[in-house]
């Protein structure tokens, strides 16, 4: 059995996973987080996919019960054995394997989920809409349904050290990305992570169009101002989520005399978080990537919703 598992957090990447294997006719099983009590190191409604090689998208714990849940699932599609409930951790059968965070996980393993169902979630998330699941529990009545929303998107607008450190520490931190920057060798420099697209600005005023919608950030890290304008415009003109930016106390005083002269209102113009970062004053290129995407992600915090809890439902 190959040790592959990819820890991989949203799920719409599990979907993704998900949908490739449909296309190419390979069987899986999706695992899915129902119930959880006490503490956890995924929250509830947590997606991850076991195919028939053995390889696992994403997980449900920090590696205690993992390679467990990948050999019950490797089962299941062998035998074509029916859905079934695991438990680990508190009042769980499986003595031998312990969750060191306490409590109790309820799993549900489906080896033969809706395919028309993980199909139209996925879609739904990557036209940038949320998506709701509804997972019927084996031997119960008891249907679940979880809302999912879209993997968080970062226009990051900049150039230089600060530029390059901040894109790699949020593609790891798993935000999509769009790079905007006037030097050609910061792209180069980024061409091995993954994008959804890289523009090189031409001028200040030549911006290109990217939809801008509420999962996203946006981010200026200019040392060189004259490129903001028209982007703090844009920003503020959108429906971004989080909008920061670079520089000084001083800079962002003119920044916002700025956008005041254009007669952007101060709730736009309060929008505006600056200087970005939970750390001041800080002068080392990662140390500022870390600091401004930690208050980024107080923005965008990882949540699954509970929105139905019933006994009729259209079940996965």
């Amino acid at each position: 059995m190959p040790e592959a598992i990819t820890y991989t957090e949203h799920p719409q990447d599990v979907l993704r996973a998900a949908v490739q294997r449909l296309d190419r006719g390979v069987k899986f099983a999706l695992i899915t987080s129902v119930a959880i009590k006490g503490g956890a190191a995924r929250e509830v409604g947590s997606l991850a996919i076991v195919d028939q090689s053995g390889a696992m998208v994403g997980y449900m714990s920090n590696g205690c019960i993992d390679s467990d849940i990948r050999l019950r699932a490797i089962e299941l599609l062998e035998t074509g054995g029916p859905a079934i409930c695991l438990q680990y951790g508190d009042g769980s059968p499986f003595k031998d394997l312990t969750l060191p965070c306490g409590g109790s996980l309820e799993l549900l393993l489906d080896p033969d989920p809706d395919a028309q169902a993980l199909r139209a979630a996925l879609s739904s998330m990557q036209s940038r809409v949320d998506a709701e699941l509804t997972f019927q529990c084996p031997k119960s009545d008891r249907a679940i349904t979880f809302q999912y929303s879209p993997k968080p998107r970062l226009i990051l607008a900049g150039r230089g050290a600060v530029f390059r450190a901040t894109a790699r520490v949020a593609f790891a931190a798993g935000f999509e990305l769009h790079l905007l920057t006037p030097q050609e060798d910061d792209l180069s420099d980024l061409s091995d992570i993954e994008c959804l697209s890289q523009s090189v600005l031409t001028t200040p005023n030549a911006i290109p169009d990217i939809a801008v919608d509420p999962h996203c950030g946006f981010l200026t890290l200019f040392h060189d101002h004259d490129w903001e304008p028209a982007l703090l415009l844009r920003a503020v003109d959108s429906k971004a989520r989080f909008i920061g930016c670079l520089g000084s106390t001083r800079t962002h005083s003119n920044r916002i005399e700025y956008l005041k002269s254009k007669g952007i209102s101060p709730q736009n113009i309060a929008r505006i978080h600056g200087p970005i970062g939970l750390v001041p004053s800080l002068r080392q290129a990662p140390l500022i990537a870390v600091s401004t995407m930690a208050q980024l992600a107080e923005a965008f915090p990882f949540s699954i919703n509970v929105v139905e809890k019933s006994d009729k439902a259209t079940v996965l």
